[in-house]
Parts: structure tokens; sequence; C-alpha cells
């Protein structure tokens, strides 16, 4: 078996991030969200793995490399422009080969994995097989119609008057028989080759489709809300280690890591909190859900729940909440005659200041 990594797409609500890094590539907990789905990939025993991307593709190469690091073997596809999951299936014709593969959408985030999913796979081996997660509001998904043995009826896009909870998710396992489906559709009102039509091709064709469903933790990290919310979630299961320095006047309580050549100086920490290399936190109070990257500088600033990209600094700021600080960005006090706040902010970008 083969695996599909689809590191595509604009990443418009994750604006301005996504300007310059693929949305894919921001991190949780310190790490990217790409390293999340290839390490569940590894733990399903597959080596092979395809990851497809736009004009991005240089970054990814960068940050995966050869996939050795993960116990991997990538290759890279470009895709000139996203034209739909099907598409890319396409793209990736020639890599694939006559392998079952799984497809996972590398901004999504399952927790503890997808290991059970893969087993049911090989066990049945049906045409595909898709995973499914109830959701309170189905209408913005691809929702699965099932019959009582699991196996799937009927595959609906964004239905108005849903008739099923379980929304499609970004794992799919497939035959070489999606090839064959995928060839006999065309592209759907958007100019898209869904994948859900190809899913729904086989169906009509008599194939079986299986949908299991996924009860583990499920986030697609397409907002800046859900990356937090994954790193609330990551945080809370890590462990605290201390590979830095941490000075006499600084206190740590909870799980609290630091990473190696990082420095807590006159600092409280409250864990959940994870604290990158090479980082300097002095005169600081970091509150629990907080991920700061590397070789980042924080000084006389208070912070909690947000998460802060590598080589920011930060100075003289309090009570930053639920932030995304962008890598080697600048936080600081204004002049205390300043007559009012100063706000250098690039496009997309949003930004909440206290009243």
């Amino acid at each position: 078996m083969k695996a599909l990594v689809l590191s595509g797409g604009s990443g418009t609500r994750l604006r301005p991030f996504s300007h310059s890094m693929p949305k894919q590539l921001i991190p949780v907990a310190n790490k990217p969200v790409l390293d999340y789905v290839l390490e569940n990939i590894r733990d399903i025993g597959i080596r092979d793995v395809g990851i497809v991307s736009g004009d991005r593709i240089d970054h990814i190469g960068a940050a995966v490399g050869d996939g050795s690091r993960f116990g991997l073997d990538i290759t890279l596809l470009r895709q000139d422009a996203p034209r739909g999951l099907a598409h890319a299936v396409l793209v990736a014709r020639d890599f694939l080969g006559d392998d079952d593969f799984v497809m996972y959408l590398g901004d999504n985030m399952l927790l503890p994995g997808i290991e059970d999913a893969a087993a049911a796979f090989r066990q049945d081996r049906p045409a595909a097989q898709v995973l499914v997660h109830k959701v309170p509001d189905p209408r913005a998904f691809g929702v699965a119609e099932l019959a009582p043995d699991g196996s799937v009826q009927r595959l609906v896009e964004k239905p108005r008057e849903p008739r099923s909870d379980l929304a499609l998710i970004g794992v799919y396992f497939f035959t070489p028989a999606i090839h064959d489906a995928i060839a006999a559709i065309g592209p759907s009102a958007r100019g898209e080759l869904e994948i859900t039509d190809a899913i729904q091709e086989l169906l009509d064709r008599g194939a079986f489709v299986k949908a299991v469903e996924y009860d583990g933790y499920w986030k697609d990290t397409g907002e800046v809300a859900d990356v937090l919310e994954c790193n609330r979630k990551v945080l809370s299961d890590m462990q605290g280690r201390v590979e830095g320095h941490v000075d006499e006047h600084s206190r740590l309580s909870g799980d609290v890591v630091i990473g190696p050549g990082a420095r807590v100086v006159r600092s409280r920490i409250t864990g959940p909190a994870v604290i990158g290399a090479g980082s300097l936190i002095e005169d600081s109070q970091i509150s629990a859900y907080t991920s700061i990257g590397a070789d980042c500088v924080l000084s006389g600033t208070s912070l909690g729940d947000s998460i802060v990209l590598d080589g920011a600094r930060l100075s003289g700021v309090s009570d930053i909440v639920g932030s995304l600080i962008g890598r080697a960005a600048t936080v600081a006090a204004a002049p205390v005659n300043a007559e009012g706040h100063r706000i250098v902010i690039g496009d997309h970008a949003g930004v909440e200041v206290a009243a």
C-alpha cells in the first residue's frame, strides 16, 4: 500500500500566514500539521508516500526532505492548479501504479491516528473506504448515507437537508478501481474533479464502498481557531521536560517543555506549554496552552492560549490571548506618551485592540 498526501490549496481562511507558507506547515505544539500526517501514515506500515502540491512544492520539499527522518520515502508531485481531489489522484497515477493507497488531506489532524481504519480496509478490501465523523451541522461537508451493514449507499456534497450527520473527513482508502471511476467523471459545477463523484461512480457500478466512523479527535486546521484548538489538544497530552535552562527566579507549573538551548529568566510558565529551542523568556508570564517556537524572544510580556512562530519578538506587551503570531514578527509596547495604537498589518490579516 502507498500513501498520497494532498498539500495544495491556497489557504484563504488562514491568511496572512498562508501568503508566506503552506497551511500544512503551520505548527501545532511546535510541529507542522504535515508532520502529524506523515507520522500517522508511517504508523500504519506504509513507506512510499507521494505528496501533491502546487506552487508551494519547494516549501513542502524543504520541510520534509526525502522522508528519511519519518522512516518514509517521499516523492513530490506537482499539481499545476487546484483542480479537485480526484485530479490529484490523476497527477499521481504513475506513482500509485496498481497499488492500494490511502489518500490523506495534509491539513487534517486525526489523533491518535488511523491504525484501526487501516486494519479495517486491509481486512475487507472494499473498492473504497471513507472515514466519517459525526458533526452537528453536516451541510458544510460531504455526507455519507449508510446501510445498516456500514456500507455506503450514497454520497451527497453539502446537502441542504442532510439525511445523515456523518461527514466525510480527510482520509480515504482506495483500491486501483478508483482510477477507472475518476476517468469516467467530469468536472463539477465548480470546475473540479470531485473525489465524492468518483466514489459515487463506484457505487453506481455496484462496487462495495465502506464507511468507518472515526471516534478519535479530528480537526480540519483551516482557520486560526481550529489551529489553536488543535494546539490545546496536543499540549494537553504532552509531558513536561526541561532541556534548556530555567533560572532560580523562575517557576514552572504543570507540564512544560523547555527546548534545547532555551532560557527562562525571572519568568513564570504555567503548562501545558512548550518553549522552542534557543528561545529566551525573560521577565514574562506564559499561561497555559501556549506554544513558543524556536529562537523567539519574549521580554516583559504576558500571553496565553496562543501560538508564536519561530523568530518572533514580543516586548512589553500584556494580556495577549488566543493569538497566532507569525514568523519573525515583532510585537512591542508603544511609547508612554503615544496618543493611540500604531499598527502595521498586512493584507487579509485581523487584529483586535482593547477598547
